[in-house]
């Protein structure tokens, strides 16, 4: 990966509204959801129920997909990512606090749910997702232009 293309990436996430988060059910077929996320470079954080259907998903598979795009206004400016990746649930103290750290940083609202941070409550979970592959879709540099990146 190189600079462009890191700060492309980084612009995506940082400026996003929110994620779709596709996990794989002990069924086979995809499920995609709509969440918050937070992040430390390309290092995605996410806060989940612990008895979701997500938590269940990825307690039966860890590879994920999720896209992350941009607001436009004219199809001629969508950009946007998507990322296959592998989540984990967060169990070390370290890792919760600074994963929540992150979250109430860019997500001060989500107090409501957890109360203090780190949450204590076991009714949430975070999930950190490492990207291993993104698609930079960059409509910018023409209709479907996209770029694949390996991490």
């Amino acid at each position: 990966m190189d600079t462009r293309q890191h700060k492309f990436i980084r612009h995506i996430i940082d400026t996003g509204k929110d994620m779709t988060l596709a996990t794989i059910r002990p069924d086979g077929f995809p499920q995609a959801t709509t969440v918050s996320y937070a992040s430390d470079d390309l290092v995605l954080y996410v806060g989940i129920g612990s008895q979701s259907q997500k938590a269940s998903n990825i307690r039966y598979c860890n590879k994920v997909s999720l896209t992350i795009n941009a607001s436009y206004v004219d199809w001629d400016d969508i950009q946007g990512l998507s990322m296959a990746a592998y989540a984990s649930i967060l169990d070390d103290p370290d890792a919760i606090l600074h994963a929540t750290q992150r979250m109430a940083q860019r997500h001060p609202q989500v107090a409501k749910w957890t109360g203090e941070y780190p949450p204590e409550s076991s009714n949430i979970i975070l999930l950190e997702i490492r990207p291993v592959m993104v698609s930079m879709l960059d409509y910018r540099q023409g209709f479907g232009h996209t770029e694949l990146v390996t991490l």
